[in-house]
């Protein structure tokens, strides 16, 4: 028998920051943590509010708020708690849980992204049928999908990492508990596990890119029919910020997972701060300074707050 000890935690080794200046990174962090909740809770409220925005869009929009601020809230809070107590260490079970719920957050924000995309090729494509053809049944019925296939992602992941054995080491060289981290550091077969993230992993990335790809590529075919440049003005302002949230979260992506840097732990972990606190906090911004709609519910909003008081 090999000699195998049970791991009852994991050390986090956080951020490469000198100590002199933890305090002005730990504002930062705090900063962009505290933006990330107030943005998404903003349009998640503005959108249960106003009337105006009770459409497939902003419902869409809104759920990827609220997976926008799960997703902060999974990671944040415990960078923070390390950066404060100089203490990184985090429970076995809380590793898994922490993973479960990145995956299973991360997956939404993939699928919602899709989503959002076939909402935008209807709108475009079949303006006089959008309403028929994205009911509030259809609407209902694709986030339920979503969720369905983000839980069935995270559970199955999570665990195959259950029933991996770990030795002594128990660093990870990263800010929060990362699948491939905990992958070398398993003294046990990871054969399984690799092959499935490799397979289900990439089917639940190419699958949705290229759902959206196809999406656009119908989307400006038929722009280029229209002769008018009020519309086509009006089709690049209603995508130009679902196209900027894409590429803000494939660009890191693809960056982290598809093309990674060999032993640059550095690279590594600004990509995956990235991914997980500042495309959260951007988000927000971008759909709100972009959006006309967003703006007007926002003054609608506060002109009843101010007539009510």
């Amino acid at each position: 028998m090999r000699n195998q000890t049970f791991i009852s935690h994991f050390l986090l080794l956080g951020l490469p920051i000198p100590p002199e200046h933890q305090h002005l990174f730990y504002a930062l962090f705090l900063a962009m943590y505290l933006t990330t909740v107030l943005g998404n809770l903003i349009i998640i409220i503005l959108i249960l509010l106003d009337s105006h925005l009770h459409t497939p869009m902003y419902f869409f929009l809104s759920n990827l708020s609220f997976s926008d601020l799960c997703f902060s809230c999974v990671t944040m809070p415990k960078l923070l708690q390390n950066m404060q107590s100089q203490d990184p260490s985090i429970p076995y079970t809380g590793c898994l849980t922490q993973i479960y719920f990145i995956i299973i957050f991360g997956a939404m924000e993939n699928f919602l992204l899709v989503v959002m995309a076939y909402d935008r090729y209807v709108a475009i494509c079949f303006p006089l049928h959008y309403t028929s053809i994205m009911s509030p049944k259809l609407c209902v019925s694709l986030m339920v999908l979503c969720w369905v296939l983000a839980t069935f992602h995270a559970m199955l992941h999570t665990l195959l990492l259950a029933r991996l054995s770990f030795c002594e080491d128990n660093v990870i060289p990263h800010f929060f508990c990362d699948i491939s981290a905990l992958l070398n550091l398993a003294c046990s077969d990871t054969y399984i596990n690799e092959l499935m993230i490799f397979i289900i992993g990439g089917i639940f990335s190419v699958i949705p890119f290229s759902l959206i790809v196809v999406s656009y590529v119908q989307i400006v075919c038929s722009i280029l029919k229209v002769s008018s440049t009020r519309v086509i003005h009006k089709v690049f302002s209603t995508c130009g910020s679902h196209l900027s949230v894409v590429s803000l979260f494939y660009g890191t992506l693809i960056g982290l997972y598809i093309f990674p840097a060999n032993n640059n732990t550095v690279k590594d972990t600004a990509m995956a701060m990235m991914y997980t606190v500042v495309t959260p906090m951007l988000n927000p911004f971008i759909y709100s300074l972009r959006n006309r709609d967003m703006k007007r519910a926002l003054i609608r909003v506060l002109c009843k707050k101010k007539i009510s008081l």
